[in-house]
């Protein structure tokens, strides 16, 4: 199968554009390096140092020919969509609408989108399934959750297929580990550095952490099922910053605690999503334990301070 990828080149991306090539898929890669890497870039693709919003992209489809695009590509600080949502929107909404044209255009048969938990905002009931109320609270949430309106809209006048993916706290092996990054990130990277890490609150806010590999496991499913669908990629359970942190302090074998700061405005005390739909619906299930998953983690934050 031929596959494209936006954002192939960052922290999920790359992870499936690798288990794409594992299986076999003739791969490329669209991405403008804003916050991906080159270094993540599979040596066996086809790389296309292109912004979303460029007509260069039609290009790279029209040459490519892919039969399904994964698109990975976005806008995904929420500080950032706060403070400008106009360029939020910009790359998220209207980068998506070329997207969707150029795949019209091209004969492309799938687009499988990553979207986010954001777009449900603060949880009514848990866990959180897909036919939770949607209220996002940053422009980021809108952005993405009114995407997959237009993917609904694509399907009826185009006759694209798609599947939605709304991915849960993601978090493992080349996510930034500054501003922005995941938890997991920073606590692993804060101590193996030796620094206490922050916990914004008394620690106790639950989330539901999934593994990268879980994750690309479950956007390799959806090439084939789950069409018209929408689906949490998550664990289904709840883990509180607390436990998370004695995890990692145990396998990084720090003595370090944590420094505790009031809570921010705005942050959602308990949040986990369900995915017993997602399971039956893609054939997938996550493979990795919380333990399992850290411990790669924290070989790779290992590796990369030498």
């Amino acid at each position: 199968m031929r596959v494209l990828v936006t954002g192939g080149a960052g922290f999920i991306g790359s992870h499936i554009v690798d288990l794409l090539v594992e299986t076999g898929c003739l791969v490329s890669v669209a991405d403008n390096l804003s916050s991906g890497r080159f270094e993540n870039i599979n040596p066996r693709v086809n790389f296309y140092k292109i912004d979303i919003r460029e007509q260069a992209l039609a290009e790279a489809i029209a040459r490519e020919k892919p039969e399904v695009v994964i698109h990975l590509a976005a806008q995904a600080d929420v500080q950032r969509s706060l403070n400008d949502p106009l360029t939020d929107a910009e790359i998220n909404i209207l980068g998506t609408i070329k997207l969707l044209n150029a795949c019209a255009g091209c004969g492309v048969g799938k687009v499988v989108y990553a979207s986010t938990a954001a777009g449900y905002g603060n949880p009514s009931y848990l866990p959180v399934d897909e036919d939770h109320p949607k209220k996002p609270q940053s422009p980021y949430g809108v952005s993405k959750y009114i995407v997959e309106h237009y993917l609904r809209v694509y399907k009826e006048i185009s006759a694209i297929n798609y599947t939605v993916l709304r991915f849960a706290n993601v978090y493992g092996a080349r996510q930034d580990s500054s501003g922005e990054g995941g938890v997991v990130a920073i606590f692993a990277d804060k101590l193996l550095r030796g620094e206490s890490p922050l916990i914004f609150g008394d620690g106790e806010q639950t989330r539901d952490f999934i593994y990268v590999k879980d994750v690309a496991a479950a956007s390799i499913a959806a090439l084939r099922r789950g069409d018209s669908g929408t689906f949490n990629v998550s664990t289904g359970a709840g883990l509180s910053v607390n436990h998370l942190f004695r995890e990692l302090k145990k396998i990084t074998g720090s003595e370090l605690e944590p420094v505790y700061q009031p809570p921010r405005p705005g942050d959602i005390t308990q949040s986990y999503m369900a995915n017993e739909s997602t399971c039956v619906s893609l054939a997938w299930k996550p493979r990795y334990s919380l333990a399992e998953g850290l411990r790669e983690t924290v070989e790779f934050y290992r590796g990369r301070r030498g």
